[in-house]
């Protein structure tokens, strides 16, 4: 995780940025909000410490049907729930957890050189600029929950826990 607290703090310092740019929260909501994050940071909060979870969860500055409203009307994405979906082990066995926690933003199909990615980050520039630079070929974005993005990565990270297990019993 530590080689993407760099990306981390970017996509979180901009996305604030974005959000008082479209008017979805006020600049105030966003210095209290980032005071908070850099308090957890600080007290060793780890991969979920979010801007965007503060602001909905503990500053309550903004609904995050509203923030998916705007995406879906005015950045012309789709919605998508990660719990709905076939996850093919091939597929799951290549996902970087710590690049997909850094960024609120799973990559969940791909078909040639198509990627569909849901985010909860999508109006943060330097999430978009960093899973297009390295999926090199053409990005579908879907906006999505925090708590389904959440929901995948804790089950996936588990997973790969229990597959680890018996061979690093076996070592």
């Amino acid at each position: 995780m530590a080689e993407h607290r760099s990306i981390a703090m970017r996509c979180n310092r901009l996305l604030g940025a974005s959000l008082v740019e479209h008017n979805l929260i006020r600049l105030e909501h966003l210095e209290a909000a980032n005071e908070r994050m850099l308090e957890l940071m600080a007290g060793g909060g780890g991969k979920q410490v979010s801007l965007l979870s503060i602001l909905l969860h503990e500053i309550k500055a903004i609904e995050e049907e509203k923030l998916l409203t705007h995406q879906l009307e005015e950045h012309g994405l789709g919605l998508i729930e990660l719990r709905d979906l076939e996850w093919p082990d091939d597929f799951k066995e290549g996902l970087d957890l710590d690049a997909c926690w850094s960024t609120w933003t799973v990559p969940f199909d791909r078909e040639d050189e198509v990627h569909y990615l849901a985010s909860a980050y999508y109006l943060s520039p330097p999430v978009r600029q960093f899973w297009e630079q390295r999926l090199r070929g053409i990005v579908v974005w879907y906006g999505t929950y925090m708590a389904s993005i959440h929901e995948f990565l804790e089950h996936l990270g588990q997973e790969r826990m229990k597959l680890a297990s018996p061979a690093a019993a076996k070592n």
